[in-house]
């Protein structure tokens, strides 16, 4: 009996109701190309879970403001990357080994936090009814309203503005843009980054009038502000729930092209490659139609934009965004250019149909993730059958399936299990193991596609996307078990048939592996075909894929695969296909099978004396019927011809069957199979160069296999040949090129397409052919040298670019002899020819200098012998510069590291790759760079000489890089930092099998997270905590104990960990929970200990240590500045903002009492004029003290209020005793970034950085004793009073002109009586729950006279506010 069916998960159920559901999202935002700001807010429409915590993914951002439902919330922001200042971190890594071992432990640790919401925000309880609200809501994002009980739906409001555009969103010049890096749509604006978590969003931009900002959804309309200058906004609006990964955005002066065939289609690109856009785009709306017409429904969002922008700023060639695409500009082209034409189309055709599948329609979950893609590349190979030809679609799927086979070997491969997607956190998709895995999804669709037919294959991708378009389908998922049940209902598969191929293809890894050979029994006329079958992932391997996946449906390994696979007969009646080869059972098989056509008796003739065995006779004549010497009806066999199987086949036949396959055999993928079988012969004859030669010079057959045939040819020419392969290269382009009367080239001529790609593939064939030497022929050589001498593109209509580059290229391959050297210095000077034309007229994306500049590294290495690497070292060097073309640097840097790496060893070559890294400025760039540093890598390979091994202490810089704020910003680029590591190690470059021991899961440290959030909400009610609009922040000892987001103990080779400085900065401070201890003894304050202001409970100190003078800032004024050798910072927000805390003296009780002002502060700074929260300090001063601000670290949202009791001014000698009393109090300022502090503490930006947790190292107070000139200080004070109160009647007044008539309204004066009750009622629990503070004793200071502070024991004065006392004492330094 059939199992009953799940109902498909809701979003409630998937919560679980612990975390919230985002229901929609708007974003506002202004943004400023000339200050490199973006501002804004955001609001989110969250169905709040019953804990009431909101947890969202916030990270560069400043948070300014949250409210919820209109009110002030408390909020919490955890920033994902915490930077780690310890030079010695890694200093006890003395091995590969270990190294690989921390980087998995790294790497692991940062993705499980970057998954965890680190912006917590507290939803108070609000009896108001949302259903209204909930419904229409509902209504919008096209979900029914469902009969369970209503859930707490709240509007958060945030303010906040980009700290950092980095990551997520650059400024590039003129250009603002996005790319979509895995979790890093939060680095520009607070969401729920989340696959699970979709929405519709509405989204507003408001930029400089001459700029067009393009984002995701219909563009509703535009609105020109009467700014001076005026500002535009352009209002988008997406009706279609999405994930916050796909909202993108650009923002630059583009031209704009739309589509002369729908008004959907709009294409965008910078000013000068506008001509560039037209011709590249003319066939799109062709692609565009093909899709709607195969799948049977219109394109699901209500436009499409393709956006271009300069190579350099794209992290890619393409970034996904719903109903937008950004493309590198590398991909246009003009009409003179055609060697991009195919790439770009399939480029274009691809991220189309990953708008259906992908971004429309999404993954169920992270093991469903291979579908959606393997759909995406399925509908793009129909793009390609039905423009570009079923050859080049065949042709590619042969490749890819060959390169799967070969790749398929471990349990990285694996399309869906838990090891293999889930728990490598979405890097399964980057790199090598992605495009592996993206191309094994195409073939696991095909196959199903082979064994149900296209057109019910056809009919499945219709229904799926005609359920998505149902409006009372609540989510648009798809999920592996879902496209089984089609497959079973749709596709008529049967059932033992799909249980067994899912878990064997998708659950599983590996292929199968034939290896087959035959005989022919003339007595039955039967073929006798013996199988082995085998599988490229060994047995071991599968032991692991179980302990990763024990709920498997099939556990038995040596079953082999579902079906039977088909074997085809070429007789000489005709062609038979068998379906009898069983994929599963015995591995070693034996069956038969009959033969149709009958061998006639007098076709048999007994052969010639001068005739070969093979079918040759001594003239080379090709035998073009194997009838005459071969006793059987067969021409030739083929297993799996319709590529039903992803397999590895080796098949075993007579030569003169291969030859009569690729003569024959129309098919592209068996004349590509004939190919590699004759070309890898041990013994070449003289029958199979001819096939090969035939074959190169038939026009009818496609060039793609022509030029297999070429690169055979060229492997086939050897002595023993008599360089017949090379003789046939040649003379096969003398006779398309060359003139017969003057031998010489003829001016170029690339009209026909196919015929040009097939002779620009001859002289590279050509170069690679080799002597017994293994150097090159002096006759290839002077080959290479006449074309390249003699290239003239006079009358040709297309550009000559692409061919010059081959023939540079083919000149790298050249290994030059004793009898070709002499040729050497007429190429060299070609070659610097090449480089003057290509700086004077630059060619297409700087091919030319580019290849150039490959082929001089190649010759600099084969002839290091004689030519000085250096030499050729100062040659590239040049185009390093930043104002060269972008891939020409990066060309000049790959180059060097080649060099570097030959010449002196890998660990030089990684040293210069990470020196490369930091003067690196493009996030494209520093990808590049990896990916070849990881070739090289590979090419050393693991445990190599010991002369090449690499350093520890540079093994330590690699796991510094792969934990540093550039690798935060770069996710390729840390991926490509942990593979270095693993390959160094002999491992592979995965993260799959990489242990997890002491690294806590998601849902564990989110639950832990939230909880303790929580908790320190209710002790501060309990406590009668702060404004609901103040930041909470843990208390460290609890945030100690958790570890959330500190990186995990890595330990080395002995098990123990590196001698790492324990950071506890790196915890937040609690203002809320003002519990002091009784006394303890001495403390000194230390940048590695964190201060709590609210919650004094301190270690046991070690000796005190001297308070460093200061510089005194003002007569008479008393300084209190945070100051130490390491960074001191103080962040409730992020990490890399300066904020400034502000000290300013005000009187005491007495002198308050005698008629003298209180002065207080509320100031704030930031890096780049951040706004938000702000801190301040008020010192209580005795009368006879005035005292001017003072800037130091502070954080945004904490106030800290210090008053001194009495101060005796007595002359030196003397002892002095002061009482300070500190306030901790919080207050919250909204606004708008300012401009920078011009606070001389912030001028060293090495000394002050902002972090998310503080720290007070000294605490130093000068003394001052001129008190000359009182009168005058009474004065001006008295002025700042009449000045203050003035600004406060303004301020009045302003409040009541904006609150109109609220000041008679007695609700409102109600509401602000009972406010300040409140308040103070919590002021008043403050001293009632306080308890003495310990004691703090500073060290003997300089010789000059310097206070020293002191906390003693003392009763709260007032009730006004709670106050610690701090006794200071001057002491004179020997």
């Amino acid at each position: 009996m059939a199992k009953p069916r799940n109902k498909p998960k809701t979003e409630d159920q998937k919560s679980d109701n612990t975390d919230g559901v985002l229901q929609h999202q708007k974003l506002c935002l202004s943004i400023d190309m000339e200050k490199r700001l973006i501002y804004g807010y955001t609001e989110l429409q969250i169905a709040v879970p019953d804990n009431g915590i909101v947890g969202l993914h916030a990270d560069n951002l400043v948070i300014d403001n949250v409210l919820v439902d209109g009110e002030p919330a408390k909020f919490e922001v955890f920033p994902h990357y915490q930077h780690l200042e310890n030079e010695n971190r890694w200093c006890s890594v003395s091995s590969a080994s270990s190294a690989a071992d921390a980087a998995g432990s790294v790497y692991l640790s940062a993705l499980e936090r970057e998954m965890v919401p680190n912006l917590l925000i507290m939803c108070p309880k609000n009896e108001k009814s949302s259903s209204e609200e909930q419904g229409q809501q509902q209504s919008e994002n096209g979900l029914q309203p469902l009969n369970e009980p209503k859930q707490n739906v709240k509007r958060v409001h945030i303010d906040y503005w980009v700290e950092m555009a980095e990551t997520g969103i650059h400024f590039e010049d003129n250009v603002l843009h996005t790319d979509n890096q895995l979790r890093r749509a939060c680095c520009w604006f607070p969401c729920m980054d989340d696959n699970m978590q979709r929405c519709c969003y509405d989204l507003e931009f408001t930029v400089a009038s001459n700029l067009v900002a393009i984002s995701t959804g219909n563009l509703l309309c535009q609105v020109l502000s009467k700014d001076d200058p005026p500002r535009k906004t352009f209002v988008y609006k997406l009706n279609l729930p999405v994930t916050a990964r796909w909202i993108s955005l650009t923002v630059a002066p583009f031209a704009i092209l739309p589509d002369r065939q729908s008004g959907l289609l709009t294409y965008f690109c910078m000013p000068d490659n506008l001509s560039k856009l037209q011709n590249t785009v003319a066939f799109f709306h062709s692609a565009f139609s093909h899709y709607e017409d195969y799948l049977t429904a219109s394109f699901p969002f209500g436009s499409y934009s393709q956006v271009f922008i300069p190579p350099e700023m794209a992290i890619s060639s393409m970034s996904l965004g719903a109903s937008m695409t950004i493309f590198s500009s590398h991909l246009l082209f003009d009409d003179k250019i055609i060697d991009q034409i195919i790439e770009t189309r399939i480029k274009l055709a691809y991220a189309l149909a990953r708008q259906w599948f992908g971004v429309y329609i999404t993954a169920e979950s992270s093991s469903d993730e291979w579908l959606l893609d393997g759909l995406a590349g399925f509908l793009t190979d129909s793009f390609v059958k039905q423009f570009l030809g079923n050859n080049e679609a065949r042709f590619r799927r042969y490749k890819e399936n060959s390169a799967v086979c070969k790749a398929d070997d471990s349990g990285a491969t694996t399309l869906s299990s838990s090891a293999a997607s889930e728990d490598l956190h979405g890097t399964q998709s980057i790199g090598f193991y992605g495009k592996i895995r993206s191309w094994k999804s195409v073939a696991v669709l095909q196959m199903l596609e082979k064994q149900m037919g296209p057109e019910s294959f056809r009919k499945i991708l219709q229904i799926i996307v005609l359920r998505a378009q149902e409006t009372a389908r609540s989510l648009r998922t798809l999920s592996t078990k879902e496209f089984r049940q089609f497959a079973n209902k749709i596709g008529n598969l049967e059932r033992p048939f799909l249980k067994e191929f899912f878990p064997r293809w998708v659950g599983y890894c590996g292929c199968p592996e034939m290896r087959m050979g035959f005989s022919y029994n003339k007595r039955k006329n039967m073929i006798e075909l013996a199988v082995l079958r085998g599988c490229t992932v060994p047995p071991d391997a599968y032991a692991k894929i179980l302990n990763h996946n024990p709920d498997s449906e099939s556990r038995d390994s040596s079953v082999g695969w579902p079906g039977m696979m088909s074997i085809r007969v070429h007789e000489l009646d005709g062609m038979y296909d068998h379906p009898i080869l069983p994929m599963a059972g015995e591995a070693w098989q034996l069956m038969e099978i009959q033969c149709h056509s009958k061998v006639a008796a007098k076709r048999f003739q007994k052969p010639k004396k001068s005739s070969k065995p093979d079918g040759s006779d001594d003239n080379g004549d090709v035998v073009l019927d194997t009838r005459s010497n071969v006793d059987s009806p067969l021409l030739w066999l083929r297993a799996d011809p319709e590529m039903e199987y992803l397999a590895e086949i080796h098949f075993n036949q007579p030569v003169p069957m291969w030859i009569n396959q690729l003569e024959k055999d129309k098919d592209v993928v068996a004349q590509a199979q004939a190919i590699t079988v004759l070309e890898a012969l041990p013994q070449l004859s003289f029958s199979v160069v001819n096939a090969l030669n035939s074959f190169l010079n038939d026009s009818k057959a496609y060039w793609r296999v022509r030029i297999e045939a070429a690169y055979a040819l060229a492997n086939t020419a050897t002595e023993d040949t008599d360089w017949a392969g090379l003789l046939h290269l040649i003379k096969f382009y003398k006779s398309r090129r060359f003139d017969a009367d003057v031998g010489f080239p003829k001016p170029n001529d690339f009209r026909d397409f196919a015929e040009h790609f097939v002779l620009e593939a001859i002289p590279n064939a050509v170069a690679m052919v080799r002597s017994a030497d293994k150097k090159s022929p002096r006759q290839a050589v002077e080959f290479i040298v006449q074309l390249l001498k003699y290239n003239d593109n006079n009358g040709n209509p297309y550009s000559d670019v692409f061919w010059l580059a081959s023939l540079v290229q083919s000149i790298g391959e050249l290994e030059f002899g004793q009898q070709s050297v002499s040729f050497l210095s007429s190429l060299l000077k070609r070659i610097d020819r090449l480089f003057q034309f290509d700086r004077l007229i630059p060619s297409h994306n700087g091919i030319l200098t580019t290849n150039c500049i490959r082929t001089l590294t190649q010759v600099g290495l084969k002839l290091s012998a004689y030519i000085d690497i250096n030499n050729v070292v100062e040659l590239i060097k040049p185009f390093q510069d930043l104002k060269t073309m972008w891939f020409i640097r990066i060309e000049a840097n790959k180059a060097l590291l080649d060099l570097q790496f030959h010449s002196k060893g890998i660990d030089a070559a990684l040293k210069l790759f990470m020196k490369y890294l930091e003067e690196e400025p493009s996030l494209r760039g520093q990808k590049k760079l990896s990916v070849h540093m990881t070739r090289i890598c590979q090419i050393r390979g693991g445990g190599s000489d010991p002369i090449d091994d690499v350093e520890s202490g540079t093994l330590g810089a690699l796991l510094r890089l792969i934990e540093s704020r550039v690798a935060f910003n770069n996710v390729f680029l840390r991926h490509y930092i942990f593979c270095i590591l693993q390959i160094l190690a002999g491992r592979q470059p995965t993260l799959f099998g990489i242990s997890r021991d002491g690294i806590k899961s998601y849902a564990e440290t989110c639950s832990e997270l939230k909880k303790l959030f929580a908790a320190c909400i209710e002790e501060t009610k309990t406590m009668g905590g702060t404004d609901m609009d103040v930041p909470i922040h843990l208390d460290q000892e609890q945030m100690f104990n958790m570890e959330i987001f500190s990186n995990p103990d890595l330990l080395t080779n002995n098990n123990e960990p590196p001698p790492v400085p324990v950071d506890f900065s790196d915890f937040p401070i609690s203002n809320d929970n003002l519990s002091v201890p009784p006394p303890s003894p001495p403390v000194i304050f230390s940048s590695d200990f964190p201060i709590s202001n609210d919650n004094l409970s301190l270690p046991p100190p070690p000796d005190p240590v001297p308070v460093p003078n200061l510089p005194i800032v003002e007569h008479n004024s008393v300084e209190v500045e945070v100051k130490t050798e390491t960074d001191i910072t103080v962040s409730n927000s992020q990490e890399r903002r300066k904020p400034v805390l502000k000290f300013r003296v005000k009187r005491s009780n007495k002198a308050e009492e005698g008629g003298d002002t209180a002065t207080t502060v509320v100031e704030k700074a930031d890096r780049g004029g951040g706004g938000g929260a702000s801190s301040s300090v008020s010192v209580d001063a005795p009368p006879h003290n005035v005292v001017e601000e003072v800037n130091s670290c502070h954080d945004h949202g904490s106030r800290v209020t210090a008053s001194i009791g009495s101060v005796k001014i007595v002359s030196e000698g003397e002892e002095i005793g002061k009482e300070l009393q500190c306030t901790a109090e919080s207050s919250k300022v909204i606004g708008l970034p300012l401009p920078p502090c011009s606070s001389p503490s912030l001028s060293n930006k090495g000394i002050i950085k902002a972090q998310k947790y503080v720290s007070l190292q000294t605490l130093s107070v000068p003394i001052v004793d001129d008190d000359s000139n009182q009168l005058q200080k009474k004065e001006k004070e008295k002025e700042k009073k009449e000045k203050k109160e003035k600004k406060k009647k303004e301020k009045k007044q302003r409040r009541r002109e904006e609150r109109g008539g609220h000041s008679e309204d007695p609700e409102y004066l109600e509401r602000k009586r009972l406010k300040k009750e409140k308040k103070k009622e919590k002021e008043m629990q403050k001293v009632l729950g306080s308890f003495p503070p310990p004691e703090i004793v500073a060290a003997p200071p300089p010789p000059t006279a310097v206070v020293v502070a002191q906390m003693t024991e003392t009763r709260p004065e007032t009730a006004s506010s709670h106050k610690i006392r701090i006794k200071l004492k001057p002491r004179m330094t020997q």
